[in-house]
């Protein structure tokens, strides 16, 4: 991943919170291994056009993750990211990615989203996640999947 180093922060905490007004996601870190946390959006990718998403995260294995706190408009969210892994991601089609979007109101699985998330799989060797309100994610299991 592309570096910032005025907008990142190495974190070893057991849980790893971000949030931002009713979206939360947890990341536990159940081993305390290194990840670097992003500031994407207004620190990394300052300019209002370019679409971005919130945070980006790299594991100790080197995963990459991109996280989007939203409303309820679920596509753009989903171009947010993928915007995103274009501009910060240095192999947007092998690296190995988790995508995280965390809203205040989320559709049910309908099979737009399931053609999302193969479409991403596809297109960024991605898993796509879509959330109401708070999600949870454990870190040791990102090495298995």
């Amino acid at each position: 991943m592309k570096r910032f180093p005025a907008c990142e922060a190495n974190k070893i905490d057991k849980i790893i919170v971000l949030q931002e007004n009713k979206s939360k996601i947890s990341f536990l870190n159940p081993n305390q291994n290194n990840i670097l946390v992003l500031e994407v959006d207004g620190c990394a990718i300052k300019d209002k056009e370019t679409l971005r998403c919130d945070y980006a995260l790299v594991t100790f294995d080197e995963i990459e993750i991109y996280v989007e706190l939203k409303g309820c408009d679920i596509p753009h969210a989903v171009k947010q990211i993928e915007s995103s892994i274009k501009l910060l991601s240095d192999n947007p089609q092998k690296t190995k990615k988790l995508c995280f979007v965390v809203s205040t109101r989320v559709p049910r699985q309908t099979t737009s989203i399931q053609k999302l998330q193969t479409e991403f799989r596809k297109k960024f060797n991605a898993s796509f996640r879509i959330k109401n309100i708070q999600d949870e994610y454990n870190l040791s299991d990102s090495s298995s999947q």
